[in-house]
């Protein structure tokens, strides 16, 4: 059982050097992802009066967070495993692939980077609005909480089927790929009905910065069950038994 390898880590974890350079690249993944997907948004509704919220704008969002985060994991692959998504953090933990102690740094470094990014995209843009995820109108929180417990296990399934499973083989850039593409199906699939986010640190940086906290749980909630039971599932179902080794940070 995967939740029998669950490690807490050293103390002396956390002053190592490759956890540093783990945390600053997870920084700059999210800075990167999160300037690129919220600032396209932010352009599509400038240039249309609005339109972001249109099928168009849908697509344009789909495709621009599809292409940043293919960007965002492949650079910060080789060195922290290119996770940037609290989510996918807390699926690597619920997996035993990482220790709670590094899962923090993570974290921190996550929530970080998309605060700089949102404030970044304030700066840029002349005082613009970034906005905040939100509920459609007739949509539920609990209805909400289903979506991103799909969408984000379908994320984190992924990621487990391509860069943690030991027997993946020699996948390469597929697995960034297939993570972006995941994501950006799944904007088109919930973009329309809650924002389809899948990563709180992707909600948290518009919050901070826009002041709009209305049903920003769900989008903790919803991303960690649907992380958990992934991870679960495929570990249990796909890749079974094997010593608590946490998975090298090339390959994950």
């Amino acid at each position: 059982m995967p939740v029998s390898r669950i490690a807490i880590g050293s103390p002396g974890e956390l002053s190592h050097p490759d956890t540093f350079r783990a945390g600053v690249a997870e920084f700059i993944s999210m800075l990167i992802f999160v300037f690129a997907g919220s600032g396209s948004g932010m352009a599509f509704g400038k240039l249309t009066d609005g339109g972001a919220t249109t099928p168009a704008g849908l697509i344009a969002a789909a495709l621009a967070h599809a292409f940043a985060l293919f960007v965002a994991v492949s650079v910060g692959a080789n060195i922290s495993g290119g996770h940037v998504n609290p989510a996918v953090t807390f699926g690597a933990f619920v997996g035993g692939n990482i220790s709670l102690l590094k899962a923090v740094v993570y974290w921190v470094a996550q929530l970080l980077g998309s605060v700089v990014a949102c404030l970044l995209l304030k700066i840029a843009t002349g005082g613009e609005a970034v906005g905040a995820f939100s509920l459609s109108a007739g949509v539920g929180v609990w209805n909400a909480v289903v979506f991103e417990i799909v969408m984000t296990f379908g994320l984190v399934y992924t990621v487990y089927a391509t860069a943690v499973d030991p027997k993946r083989g020699d996948l390469g850039v597929i697995a960034p790929i297939a993570i972006g593409f995941i994501v950006g199906a799944n904007i088109l699939a919930g973009g329309a009905f809650d924002g389809a986010s899948m990563n709180p640190a992707v909600s948290f940086g518009p919050a901070v910065v826009s002041g709009v906290w209305a049903n920003h749980w769900v989008y903790w909630l919803g991303p960690f069950a649907g992380a958990a039971i992934a991870a679960l599932v495929y570990d249990i179902c796909f890749i079974g038994q094997r010593p608590h080794e946490q998975l090298p940070t090339a390959d994950y």
